[in-house]
Formats: structure tokens, C-alpha cells, sequence
């Protein structure tokens, strides 16, 4: 799975400098599904793909402050293959989580080597942390790697299928590219620029093109060890291409396969990707099929393909595609598929949001949904549905001729649809109690606390706070973490009613509670610097039990 890759950037699509000849070799070998969707950003497409449902019933809304944190009681893919004798791997970027009990290692995965939160160089830490050289968590220990990230990653998805083991294996290669920042090895961007192609453009070609020599790699790797006939590979991208996130964005011209949007869209560009899968001798090669699927249908295949039954008492909605496939399935639904998103950590109705069945589209767009952090009021509603915009996919997959003032109807039941599935996969979790990091457990002795993690903030100049869960009480050592102060002030901790301060000195970065009696309980853990009476945000806090 690629982060950020777009329908056009591949040579298989189309894209006239982009060169990717094993993914196009995969595709040859394999089946393309050409109508593949997922979310138009992160988090919410890794919690589908994890657990096969609505990332809406995962917890799961945003990409940071918190809301992209999955509630540990989900099922992950992982946890359904490793169950039922599979070894199991991540290798890359996770962004569900990465204290306890949220971390890959606690979802199903026998190893990991994965970056903290959504990128690295991102506020999940460690601090300066690039694609070269980077610190890694391995099992959940940090260490320096040499070499470039994506290199990293695909160095060990091979050694962990190389292993000797009469068992199966899942291995989830997960890299972290091309999403920004913009950093590739000169070998690999330099055709590109030689071309002529605009910075912004190269790195972003270099960093796909790097990717396109890893997945030979691990093909080829299959090859060797003589697993190649029985090894299920797919590919896919988590969202659309980041070519214009805001006007002040400068990137330019880039193939988009005629595709209308950008990642976090709603729009075709946000949400459709490449989507590849190899059986050889099980799955056609070549084969091209443009009935819609989805992320949440991986779980579900795979499952299917192996013989496995899904997890009991839980509701899937993605559809096993191997019928499909092998065209076994003669009355395929036509269904409906729903992506929203918008900022702050409970969703609520009629918000950028999208429902798209085989051959209609309806959607409310917006240029800037981050800035909706509240339900809309009753004139603000009516004002919202006024700018549903409804497409035939099938005759304007570039989303250009709005339809809807011709199809009032069409407009008025897909949109009761709508309702009903958000109804549906919001009515179960509880968004205002969400998953809780863990303090004080033998599953994780230290517990770093990032701004990555933070809730409720609405921008960085405001001071955050952790939902956290202490299950008994105990002692613990804090060390926060901060840029180098100008003057004295306090550091101060509040917990379940309780409240710890210490002075700080001027110069200062760093601040240790010795010793700090925390109670058996959950909620709010709020750590904060008082510089002239404001509340001072940190970078980081340091939490280790002691007793």
C-alpha cells in the first residue's frame, strides 16, 4: 500500500513520463479493477482496510489530533490470519495508533517496523526525524536505520518472507511514499529532472518510481524462494495525489488520468486508486473489471481466499471480490459506497461527504473541510444541499456536467440513502469516550505522549490534552519535553482532579516529576507549560512507571 498515489500515477494509466514497470507487470499478471475506491485520506482508508467496515464504526474520523486513534476491541485482518496460523507483519506506516493497546503489536501483528503517527518528520517524533537515516520502531523499541525509508521497509518485508517456517505468512508493506515531504535518493528523481520535469514533480515521480523497484523486488523475491503460485499479492493506494491541498500549494501540472480533485476530495482524484491482485493459477491474468469495489472488500477476499471464516459477531461491509474475479458471481448488487470526512472527532451529517453507486454520483464538496468542526445549523443546512452536485460516472468520470438539477429524483433517494448509512455506522460508538491510551500497563513501560495525539485543539497555537486510562494507581516518573524557554515559569500536570506543578528555569527544554502518584483512573491528562500565566504547549511527555 502506497500513501498518497494517485489513479494516473502509473505508466499502465496513462501518464506519459511516470515510468512503473512492475506495476505494470503486476497488473498484466494479475486482475485490475478498474472503479477501486477507498477514503480520501489516511486513517480512515487503513481502518477500513484493517478491519473491513466504515472507518465511522472504528472510531476512526480524521488523520491527527487524536481522532485517528482505532478502538482496540476492532478486528484487524491480522488478527484473523495470525488466529488462524499465519505469521504476520507490518512494515511502514500503521496511523492507528502508537502507544497501547493501539499499536500494531497490539492488533495482530507478530512484527513490526513502522514510523510513528502519520509521516515521518511529522509531531508523533522523535524530533529531525527524516527518510534518510530514520528512527524507526521495531517491536515498539526505537532505533536508527541506515538507508532510505522505503528501502528500509522493503528490505524487511523480504527477510520476513524469506524466513524459514512451515507457516503461512501476511506481510503488510506498507510504505510511507510519495507522500511529502518530498525526499527520494538524486538515482531516482534525476531521470525526471533531466526531462525537465518541475522539482515538485521529479521527487514525486523519483519516490513512485523507488517504490516500482521495491515491488519488483519482493516479487521477484516470491520468485526465488518458489512461493510465487501461492501468494496473493494486491496493490493499492490509501488516497488520491496531494496536488493542491490549499491555493498557497505550488504544484504543478500533473497527470490525473482526467480525474477531477485532489487527496481529501471527494471528488474521483480523491478517492480511486490503483488497485492490482496476482493468484497466478487461481486469478486470470489481465483480466480488467469495472464493477466498483473497495478497501473494505480486502478483508473480506483475502479471508475468503484462504478459507477462513470472518470474525464472529461483526458487522463486515466490504463483499468478498473472488467471485468477481472468477466469475463465479452472476448477480453482483449494485451497490452504494459512502466516503465523508470532516474535521473534529464525531461525525454528523451532510458535510463533504459523497455516495456513489456503479453508474451515479452524488456529492457535497468542499474546497476546505477542515474548517467544519460543528453540525450545521438549520439555515446553514439548507444552504449545504443546495450545492449537491450529481454525475454519471459511467459518461463523465471527469465529474465535470452537473446533472443534478435534471434528476431531482435520483438526487432525493441517493441521498436518503445516505442518511441511512450514516445513521447506521455512527449509531454504535460512543465518539465523545474514545479509545484511550493506556498508562502504567507491563505492555508498555513508557508512554511518550505527542502532539500528534492531542484532542481537543483546533489549531497549534492552543494547548491540547490526552484521553488517557491509569487502571490502578500508581508512581510514575514525567519528563516534558519543549522548545528551549525565554523565561522561568511552571510545569504543571492535571489528572483526575489531582494537579502537580514544578518550576522551570529559563533556558530550559526538559522537566522531570521525580516521582508523581497518579490515581486508578480515566479521562483528561493534561501536561502544559505556564510562561507569563499562559498555557505553554510541549513537545513531548515522558511517562514511566516506577512501582
Amino acid at each position: 500500500m502506497t500513501d498518497d498515489q494517485g489513479y494516473g500515477d502509473t505508466s499502465g494509466h496513462g501518464n506519459p513520463v511516470l515510468k512503473t514497470p512492475n506495476l505494470d507487470r503486476l497488473a498484466s499478471e494479475g486482475v485490475e479493477f478498474t472503479q477501486f475506491t477507498v477514503c480520501s485520506n489516511c486513517s480512515p482508508t487503513r481502518a477500513g482496510l484493517m478491519t473491513g467496515r466504515s472507518n465511522y464504526r472504528t472510531g476512526v474520523t480524521e488523520v491527527t489530533k487524536g481522532n485517528h486513534l482505532m478502538y482496540s476491541d476492532e478486528v484487524t485482518i491480522a488478527e484473523a490470519l495470525g488466529n488462524a496460523g499465519y505469521r504476520t507483519g507490518i512494515f511502514g506506516k500503521w496511523h492507528l495508533g502508537s502507544n497501547y493497546p493501539m499499536r500494531p503489536t497490539d492488533q495482530g501483528f507478530q512484527e513490526a517496523l513502522v514510523h510513528k503517527g502519520g509521516g515521518i518528520g511529522q509531531d508523533a517524533g522523535p524530533p529531525g526525524n527524516s527518510y534518510f537515516d530514520p528512527i524507526l520502531e521495531h517491536n515498539n523499541v526505537s532505533k536508527t536505520y541506515p538507508g532510505y525509508c522505503d528501502d528500509i521497509f522493503a528490505d524487511a518485508t523480504i527477510d520476513f518472507i524469506k524466513q524459514k517456517s512451515d507457516q503461512p505468512f501476511f506481510a503488510y508493506y506498507a510504505t510511507n511514499l510519495p507522500h511529502f515531504p518530498l525526499d527520494v535518493p538524486d538515482e531516482m528523481a534525476d531521470p525526471y529532472r533531466k526531462l525537465g520535469e518541475h522539482e515538485h514533480n521529479a521527487t514525486t515521480f523519483g519516490m513512485v518510481a523507488n517504490v516500482d523497484k521495491n515491488v519488483g523486488r519482493l516479487m521477484h523475491t516470491l520468485e526465488q524462494i518458489g512461493k510465487r503460485k501461492n501468494t496473493i499479492v494486491l496493490f493499492l493506494s490509501d488516497n488520491g495525489p496531494r496536488t493542491r491541498r490549499t491555493k498557497n500549494d505550488v504544484y504543478p501540472g500533473r497527470y490525473v488520468a482526467g480525474l477531477r480533485g485532489t487527496k481529501t476530495s471527494n471528488y474521483e482524484n480523491g478517492i480511486r486508486v490503483p488497485f492490482f491482485i496476482r493468484w497466478p493459477d487461481q486469478l486470470p491474468s489481465g483480466k480488467r473489471i469495472e464493477t466498483m469495489a473497495s478497501h473494505m472488500d480486502v478483508l473480506p477476499t483475502l479471508l475468503d481466499a484462504c478459507g477462513i471464516e470472518p470474525p464472529k459477531n461483526v458487522v463486515i461491509d466490504g463483499l468478498s471480490l473472488l467471485p468477481l474475479m472468477t466469475n463465479k458471481e452472476t448477480s453482483w448488487p449494485d451497490r452504494t459506497l459512502y466516503f465523508q470526512w470532516h474535521a473534529g472527532p464525531v461525525p454528523f451529517e451532510y458535510i463533504h461527504f459523497a455516495a456513489r453507486s456503479q453508474r451515479y454520483k452524488l456529492i457535497q464538496p468542499q474546497d476546505n473541510p477542515h474548517g467544519f468542526k460543528n453540525p450545521p445549523t438549520t439555515d446553514e443546512l439548507g444552504r449545504i444541499l443546495d450545492t449537491l452536485q450529481l454525475f454519471d460516472i459511467q459518461v463523465d468520470p471527469s465529474e465535470l456536467n452537473d446533472i443534478s438539477s435534471q434528476n431531482p429524483q435520483i438526487v432525493e433517494d441517493m441521498l436518503r440513502t445516505y442518511e441511512t448509512w450514516f445513521e447506521e455506522v455512527t449509531r454504535v460508538r460512543p465518539y465523545y469516550v474514545p479509545e484511550r491510551i493506556q498508562i502504567g500497563t507491563p505492555h508498555q513501560k513508557h508512554i511518550i505522549l505527542s502532539r500528534f495525539d492531542w484532542r481537543g485543539v483546533q489549531d497549534n497555537n492552543q494547548v491540547g490534552h490526552w484521553e488517557v486510562k491509569s487502571n490502578e494507581s500508581a508512581i510514575y516518573q514525567i519528563t516534558f519535553r519543549y522548545d528551549r524557554v525565554s523565561s522561568a515559569g511552571t510545569a504543571q500536570i492535571r489528572y483526575a482532579g489531582h494537579t502537580f506543578e514544578k518550576p522551570i528555569e529559563k533556558g530550559s527544554d526538559s522537566a522531570t516529576f521525580k516521582s508523581v502518584q497518579l490515581p486508578a483512573a480515566s479521562g483528561r491528562f493534561e501536561a502544559f507549560l505556564r510562561m507569563d500565566r499562559m498555557p505553554t504547549a510541549v513537545r513531548f511527555v515522558d511517562v514511566i512507571r516506577l512501582n
